[in-house]
């Protein structure tokens, strides 16, 4: 019986940095060093990224393999985030999974990082895992998609944005209520409180699958700049149901497609990845949905929706079974192809 290879992975594809080592589908370690400095700006800065990661990479990697219980020696391959993301802080990554690989002789995996969150799924903590095919509404800060996944291999995207994605969407609409950085989870948390239907806001008519947000973050933009010059405490009065009907609005937007795509696809697997598949009532309407439909409904667990490690090891897994590896001159490509 074939050992069950070992595979570090290496994610820096923003401003996370994280080191993940997979004994074949199990996580034996995965590690993320934050860089909180991005708060002071609103957003993050690729410079300051690139920098903090070439401070972290060598921690984080040590640390996944300490916690791992496993020497450095029996590491299989390197699997890292090849794109897309922001080109400095790839390089990071890029560069220390080849430097790493070729001190240690072992083979290097590139990734691409949409499909490791989608791959993110096959994770083995025993949860269950989707059948093929299955349709994947991947929502993140940079991207929005619908994705067909017939193999492990084989995925079509069959849904896009045409602009922003909903991530961005949360991020900006965040900023206009003057919310911190990271504003996606902030909304998330005082729309628990408040009133869904509140506000209406510009809804896009898009063809097809394909999503748009810019119009609705112009529509939010310009209703909460009407009413704050009527009223300059109008944010802080009615920041609960601000937040409920913008959440409300972008969520609709993703699941009206979503349901779309399974009347087209006839396919009932749905699974969500990315960070905004981290959103409490994308779950619970997601959840709602299975109920109501019979779908399937996969969610990750929250440690894998944000960018991590696991999923880029994950994906190095499948390619490494298969013998798919990378050559040392593979270069970064900040807005890499799915």
């Amino acid at each position: 019986m074939h050992k069950e290879p070992i595979i570090l992975g290496i994610e820096s594809s923003c401003d996370d940095t994280s080191a993940a080592i997979l004994k074949g589908r199990k996580v034996l370690s995965n590690e993320i060093a934050n860089q909180n400095i991005h708060s002071l700006y609103g957003g993050v800065v690729p410079e300051i990224a690139s920098r903090e990661h070439q401070k972290n990479i060598v921690p984080v990697v040590d640390i996944a393999i300490k916690k791992s219980g496993i020497k450095k020696s029996d590491i299989d391959a390197v699997a890292f985030t090849k794109g897309p993301g922001l080109m400095g802080s790839l390089l990071v990554g890029n560069s220390f999974a080849k430097s790493f690989a070729m001190g240690m002789q072992i083979p290097i995996i590139s990734i691409n990082h949409m499909k490791a969150h989608i791959l993110a799924h096959f994770i083995d903590e025993g949860n269950k895992q989707p059948n093929f095919p299955f349709l994947c509404l991947t929502v993140s800060g940079g991207h929005t998609q619908i994705v067909q996944i017939n193999s492990f291999n084989e995925m079509k995207i069959i849904g896009t944005t045409i602009d922003d994605a909903a991530g961005e969407a949360f991020d900006k609409s965040a900023k206009i209520l003057k919310l911190e950085y990271p504003g996606g989870p902030l909304i998330d948390k005082y729309a628990k409180q408040g009133k869904k239907n509140a506000y209406k806001f510009g809804k896009p008519k898009v063809k097809n699958l394909d999503f748009s947000f810019s119009g609705l973050k112009t529509s939010i933009l310009y209703k909460i700049n009407n009413e704050v010059k009527k009223n300059p405490s109008f944010i802080e009065e009615n920041i609960e149901d601000l937040c409920a009907s913008i959440q409300y609005s972008i969520i609709n937007i993703l699941l009206e497609k979503l349901e779309k795509a399974i009347e087209q696809t006839q396919i009932k697997q749905i699974a969500i990845a990315g960070g905004v598949s981290a959103n409490s009532y994308l779950r619970s309407r997601l959840q709602h949905l299975s109920d109501d439909k019979k779908y399937d409904i996969y969610i990750p667990k929250f440690e894998y929706c944000t960018d991590n490690a696991a999923m880029i090891a994950i994906a190095g897994y499948y390619k490494y079974i298969e013998k798919k590896f990378s050559n040392l001159d593979e270069i970064s490509q900040a807005s890499l192809k799915f």
